[in-house]
């Protein structure tokens, strides 16, 4: 079916046609409110295989999510105590951006 197609499709991301189309995407989200409400998924074949179907009750949220590590929000860069509680760059969120999104989303 048309499913199948679609999946070869996006199987060679390379293509004339896929880099157009992310390209345009990309632009299109940039314009769109950081959290909202997608009337369809944007690959079809790809929700459905992760348990997606068209019918009520179904709904597909866009989140933009900060990438990279987290900075510790503190004042001047002080954070008192011992040094091995000094960092301020190179700490990692423990928690995956897909949390992070769903918890914006309201899921």
């Amino acid at each position: 079916g048309a499913y199948k197609y679609i999946e070869e499709l996006y199987k060679k991301k390379q293509c004339d046609v896929l880099r157009f189309l992310f390209r345009v995407r990309a632009w299109q989200f940039r314009q769109l409110t950081s959290i909202h409400r997608a009337s369809r998924p944007t690959r079809p074949d790809k929700a459905r295989r992760l348990g997606y179907k068209a019918k009520q009750g179904y709904v597909i949220y866009r989140v933009r999510v900060k990438r990279g590590g987290r900075k510790r929000p503190v004042p001047k860069g002080l954070t008192n105590g011992k040094p091995t509680n000094m960092g301020i760059n190179e700490l990692k969120w423990q928690r995956s951006l897909r949390s992070l999104a769903e918890q914006r989303a309201g899921a």
